[in-house]
């Protein structure tokens, strides 16, 4: 009499039921930060039925967008960037305006017709 073996202990496809929850949960956060940082884009089951190198390829480049929006934001915090209101709520005049002088003057008369 032969003896069934359960599929389940096998690692031919290199899962085990020991690291196959860690795999799909990697799964499904990949899916959640392709649709959340997609901002719109895409929906599940397009993520989902997606083929595994160009779900890879869209969450890489989805990634290097943001890690280089913050690259820029982090420079341009570092690189003194000014703001136009001053410390008590007012709003300054950019520097490029302080010399101009205005070229016309403005009359509050009616015209004469």
């Amino acid at each position: 009499m032969r003896r069934s073996q359960s599929l389940l202990g096998l690692t031919f496809f290199g899962l085990t039921l020991d690291i196959a929850p860690h795999f799909r949960l990697n799964l499904f956060k990949q899916i959640h930060d392709i649709i959340f940082h997609g901002k719109g884009g895409y929906d599940w089951s397009t993520i989902y039925n997606m083929p595994i190198w160009l779900r890879k390829f869209t969450f890489k480049q989805i990634k290097d967008f943001y890690e280089d929006e913050k690259k820029q934001m982090e420079d341009t915090k570092q690189g003194g960037s000014q703001t136009l209101i001053d410390s008590e709520g007012r709003v300054k005049s950019p520097e490029f305006l302080k010399n101009v002088k205005p070229k016309a003057s403005y009359n509050t008369k009616a015209s004469k017709n």
